[in-house]
């Protein structure tokens, strides 16, 4: 069978310094994914790794616990780690969605991302106003997601505590796109 997708390569192929965590040593790369010049990291081999998975979400949970009021995880990939962390701590977990995935009034950001322009939609009565409110998403790779996820909380009245990615494309530093005074914080620099 002839593949037309590149092979992976692992973290030791690109990026020899990156953390000490199981889950850093699973990820797997792929070039000119989804489109040629970007470089896609798939965290997809976290989740079939119990051990990386449990890693992260300790790491998460003794990060956040009694520290935020509700978990909003970003699709799709977002929702592996924002939910059961959500479960985990006894919190809310808020999707923060694609345009008509969301029943009800929505309220919705449009931003641009690495390859290409997305919208991203949370149900209007979603956060209590005030709360204190976790980002979560897997990658921040030019943080226009991240930007776009903070404006859509804070635009229902919700606080951001910070926002959090298991994986930082560190040269590309995406965290400063960030609305200012929101903390970032990532488990795996690349």
């Amino acid at each position: 069978m002839t593949s037309t997708t590149p092979p992976a390569t692992t973290v030791a192929d690109v990026a020899p310094t990156a953390s000490t965590l199981v889950a850093a040593r699973v990820l797997r790369y792929f070039r000119d994914f989804p489109k040629p010049g970007i470089n896609f990291v798939d965290i997809c081999p976290v989740m079939a790794h119990h051990e990386a998975r449990s890693e992260i979400m300790k790491l998460l949970a003794d990060r956040y616990r009694g520290r935020v009021d509700a978990i909003a995880g970003l699709e799709s990939r977002g929702f592996y780690f924002a939910c059961p962390l959500a479960c985990d701590l006894g919190l809310p977990f808020v999707p923060l969605r694609k345009p008509g995935k969301l029943p009800g009034t929505v309220v919705q950001v449009e931003y641009g991302k690495e390859y290409g322009k997305d919208i991203i939609q949370v149900q209007a009565d979603a956060f209590t106003p005030g709360s204190r409110v976790l980002i979560v998403d897997d990658l921040m790779a030019t943080g226009g997601t991240a930007k776009a996820a903070c404006e859509l909380v804070l635009s229902c009245h919700a606080v951001v505590s910070e926002v959090v990615c298991i994986i930082e494309l560190a040269e590309l530093n995406g965290k400063a796109r960030l609305p200012t005074g929101i903390p970032f914080h990532s488990l795996i620099q690349l």
